[in-house]
């Protein structure tokens, strides 16, 4: 048994999804959330520039000692591909777990993947799909507006901005026919509903933060680190930027109250 926290981190917000989730999936664990906030969007950058501050990232994590790291950021996830071999605790991104699921969801064998141009351009969803399943289609499609969207608070599935932006996006995709579509952004959980509006019924979304808490867990207990906590656990939150804006949408997303749980830290001195 291991009471040390859990690590997540983001460019921004969508980690939150992946809190959100690791709350359900194990309610008892400590969490240190960083998100990047100063930084936001990590598709839009060169790959050496992603490789970078994910590094800082982390090793701002590791100074709260935890005992996991979770990359929960499609971008980080596709790009930073060696990331794990660098550090002393177990990591985990979004890809595998997210394919993993996809695969066994997926009934005609076509699914779409949506992400960052960063995510889209390593092809590391499609890659990882081919492992499991080489039969399968895979049609992507990058969505630069998504992060812009849900950072600026645009998710409601009836405001017609949202609406055009995603059909925008998704239109191809649909007409390709999946039955399935990862969310390769863990940002666009936030904004699923009206995917899924645009999308129509008979089409599975899976959302990355949710298989990668699934997963985290599953780590945690064949490495035999889970807490034996018997109460909640705490989250700790921490942003590159003011944390104004980021406790107001954190805290109607997680269901609970985070003012005076956020802090603003320098990550350049990582």
């Amino acid at each position: 048994m291991n009471n040390a926290p859990i690590g997540v981190f983001d460019s921004g917000l969508g980690g939150l999804t992946a809190v959100r989730e690791l709350r359900n999936v194990l309610p008892n664990e400590n969490i240190v959330y960083f998100g990047d906030t100063g930084r936001v969007p990590y598709g839009t950058r060169s790959n050496e520039t992603i490789r970078k501050y994910a590094s800082q990232d982390t090793k701002f994590l590791l100074k709260h000692n935890v005992k996991l790291i979770i990359a929960a950021c499609g971008t980080v996830s596709s790009v930073a591909v060696n990331l794990k071999r660098d550090l002393p605790v177990p990591y985990t991104g979004v890809v595998s777990p997210t394919c993993f699921a996809a695969v066994r969801a997926t009934k005609n064998k076509k699914i779409g993947v949506i992400g960052t141009s960063a995510t889209i351009n390593s092809h590391s969803y499609r890659d990882m799909i081919a492992e499991f399943d080489s039969s399968v289609e895979v049609i992507e499609q990058d969505c630069p507006l998504f992060v812009p969207l849900v950072e600026n608070g645009f998710i409601d599935k009836d405001d017609d901005v949202v609406r055009l932006v995603i059909e925008r996006y998704m239109n191809g995709i649909k007409e390709a026919g999946v039955d399935t579509v990862i969310l390769g952004c863990t940002h666009y959980p936030i904004i699923k509903d009206a995917i899924s509006s645009v999308m129509g019924e008979g089409v599975t979304l899976i959302d990355s933060g949710k298989e990668t808490a699934i997963y985290a867990a599953k780590i945690l207990k064949e490495q035999g680190i889970l807490s034996d906590n018997s109460e909640k656990g705490d989250c700790e939150f921490y942003v590159s930027d003011t944390p104004d804006g980021f406790e107001n949408v954190a805290g109607v997303f997680l269901g609970e109250n985070v003012s005076h749980k956020v802090e603003q830290i320098d990550i350049d001195k990582f």
